[in-house]
């Protein structure tokens, strides 16, 4: 989904009126005005439900490729929801398209006309997906990350894992752990643009 966003994503101002986008503005406005206890937390909270928002308000409007169209048909949502929601799961094609309440041929189409590719290379791609994270984030062993990705065995979990990124699991973590450093003012770049927003909308009134 983020690789189908655009550079800008633009909601006129009238339109934000009375609407969710338009309080949660409304709520940054008047935190810029008074530095209240939990500032800071307030306006990078703030901003986090905005832009969720506002990522709604541009899927609302894109229903007819993308992400965005495979989320507003029923049965690929449905399926992907079912795949999200237990991606340990031995999910079959007929088990995705029973959940679905679709035939198996017509999910399996629709859901790579939509997504870009068959349903269990998704469920594949979205298991290895999630292990990567693990990967990166976490300590947590092989083996048990092996076992919530579904796979029958650590060899099997590795070799389903180079196949995605290429390395093996321990070779990607050695050498994709972030880099961390201090925040020495978590607050002062959520002001900036929460600012910037506000600026915006102003503008536009």
């Amino acid at each position: 989904m983020l690789a189908d966003l655009p550079e800008v994503i633009y909601l006129p101002a009238p339109e934000t009126r009375h609407t969710p986008v338009g309080a949660i503005i409304d709520l940054l406005d008047s935190e810029l005005a008074a530095d209240r206890p939990g500032h800071d937390a307030m306006l990078r909270s703030l901003l986090d439900v905005l832009l969720l928002h506002i990522l709604r308000g541009w899927l609302d409007r894109q229903t007819d490729t993308g992400w965005s169209a495979a989320l507003h048909d029923p049965a690929v949502a449905a399926a992907l929801s079912a795949i999200h929601g237990s991606p340990g799961q031995s999910w079959t094609v007929a088990e995705l398209a029973a959940h679905a309440r679709i035939s198996r041929a017509g999910l399996a189409r629709r859901f790579t006309d939509l997504i870009g590719r068959p349903p269990i290379a998704y469920l594949t791609w979205w298991r290895m997906t999630l292990a990567a994270r693990e990967l990166r984030d976490t300590d947590t062993p092989l083996t048990v990350i092996a076992r919530d990705s579904g796979c029958a065995s650590e060899f099997a979990f590795a070799h389903a894992f180079k196949n995605e990124f290429g390395l093996p699991p321990g070779q990607f973590r050695k050498t994709n752990r972030p880099a961390q450093p201090p925040d020495r003012n978590p607050g002062r770049s959520a002001e900036f643009v929460t600012r910037a927003v506000t600026r915006a909308v102003e503008s536009e009134k």
